[in-house]
């Protein structure tokens, strides 16, 4: 279902829960993130309104896991603060095509290919934590992960042809996982 090019290594897991609580402000950062881009996007394509109800719900639902994130690093005495910004976005994003309609369809692309390493990395992370209280936090998130994943891709669906559509995620697909082998080992979801 995740439209993935690459599997995350094993370590990957065992290096986040050695950090969690890094992971854990590194989370709500992706979430406030994604909020932030699904609302740029509004912003952005005001003449596209088949975006526009779908970004706005899920804009909506990733600031709700925001504020879920920031529960869970309160409950453990952790702050939330500042944090500079991974690689991993910003070099994904640096594929996206910059002539219209290609620039919207390559975010939205982009965007879906966010969702799905971060749904597969939640699945890995919720697999090997030993809190049992956010193993199931991080297991009741998979299937909104998985439902953004989808929500972009159908949005992209609709601005381009299904056949242009698919034949850009896999090529930002294959970029994504060279972004991905390139990343620094960081307590981040989106790093080595």
């Amino acid at each position: 279902m995740l439209k993935l090019r690459s599997a995350t290594d094993s370590g990957w897991a065992r290096r986040a829960v050695a950090d969690l609580g890094g992971v854990l402000v590194d989370h709500a950062h992706c979430e406030k993130k994604a909020a932030s881009m699904a609302l740029t996007l509004c912003f952005r394509y005001p003449d596209r309104p088949q975006l526009l109800v779908p970004l706005s719900r899920l804009a909506r639902e990733e600031l709700a896991h925001f504020e879920e994130v920031l529960a869970h690093l309160a409950a453990r005495g952790l702050p939330f603060g500042h944090q500079p910004p991974g690689p991993y976005a910003a070099a994904l994003l640096a594929a996206v095509r910059r002539d219209e309609p290609g620039r919207c369809v390559d975010t939205l692309l982009c965007m879906a290919l966010i969702e799905a390493r971060s749904c597969e990395r939640l699945g890995l992370l919720a697999d090997v934590l030993p809190d049992a209280d956010l193993a199931a936090f991080y297991r009741g998130l998979l299937a909104a992960e998985a439902r953004h994943h989808a929500t972009y891709l159908d949005l992209a669906r609709t601005v381009a042809p299904g056949d242009e559509v698919a034949a850009r995620l896999a090529a930002l697909a294959e970029h994504e996982a060279d972004v991905l082998a390139a990343a620094p080992v960081l307590a981040r979801l989106h790093a080595a």
